[in-house]
């Protein structure tokens, strides 16, 4: 009954973004522009610590064709202040495709690991159904890293999964985080990183036009998600679809040439 009543909530609020959707460019091969180079239009920023919409020291912003994310507005350290933009309709079936690079240094008081450190999440719940002091939607990353010392193997590309779980290889994923196949990648070059998502069933991982990873099945469970409401965490539920948001912990990033392809028949 638990399980039937979240997905209800979630395919309910997806219903009624569809609705409300903001019109979007599609080209002839079937690829939409989920940014428009211009503003912020159909996305929606969470912030931990404040109000979903509440764009907080304009951590997210559009400038030059990009959306950057920035901490020059910030007062004081970082203070746990991760946040996500999130695209404001949901998805089950796609391709997703874009660019990034790292750019700047990790703002003072974010955690270590957060250095030269993002992602995209996918699968997430709904930004509007997250208490303010949740800190990590219910979502499956996309994890983003670059080298930081040369010679140490710092791959991107991995699966990290907060409030959820995935199958690797036929079985349960014991960890927090999975490391792809990557090559390690440094400075601030641009990379292209591809998400294809089949549902709840095969998820594929894309770094310059390699896969770099492949899993199966992820469902809500595990942890690292705090201060959630409970009636969108219930373990065993599969994630069929959701929303797909851009990260935010400590450290500046660009993000460009967002695109997703529907694969919804």
């Amino acid at each position: 009954m638990k399980i039937r009543l979240l997905l209800t909530l979630f395919t309910f609020v997806g219903f009624i973004l569809l609705a409300c959707g903001v019109q979007k460019n599609t080209s002839d091969d079937g690829w939409i522009d989920l940014f428009n180079g211009k503003n912020l239009e159909g996305w929606t920023t969470k912030i931990h610590h404040y109000e979903t919409g509440d764009n907080h020291g304009d951590t997210f912003r559009a400038e030059d064709g990009i959306i950057k994310v920035r901490y020059d507005q910030y007062e004081g350290d970082f203070n746990d202040r991760f946040g996500h933009l999130y695209f404001d309709t949901p998805y089950s079936h796609f391709h997703l495709s874009m660019e990034y690079r790292f750019v700047g240094e990790l703002h003072p008081g974010a955690p270590s690991y957060t250095q030269l450190n993002s992602g995209v999440m996918y699968h997430s719940q709904d930004p509007r159904t997250m208490l303010k002091e949740q800190d990590w939607p219910i979502s499956v990353e996309m994890q983003f890293l670059a080298g930081i010392e040369e010679g140490v193997e710092r791959p991107t590309g991995n699966m990290c999964s907060p409030g959820t779980e995935i199958d690797f290889q036929g079985e349960q994923y014991p960890g927090h985080c999975l490391n792809s196949t990557s090559e390690t990648l440094y400075g601030d070059q641009w990379v292209k990183a591809e998400l294809i998502v089949y549902g709840d069933s095969l998820v594929q991982h894309i770094i310059n036009s390699e896969k770099v990873l492949e899993y199966t099945k992820p469902r809500v469970g595990g942890d690292v998600a705090n201060r959630y409401d409970p009636k969108y965490k219930v373990n065993g539920t599969p994630l069929t679809q959701g929303m797909i948001a851009l990260q935010s912990e400590g450290q500046p990033i660009d993000f460009r040439n967002i695109k997703l392809k529907n694969l919804k028949n």
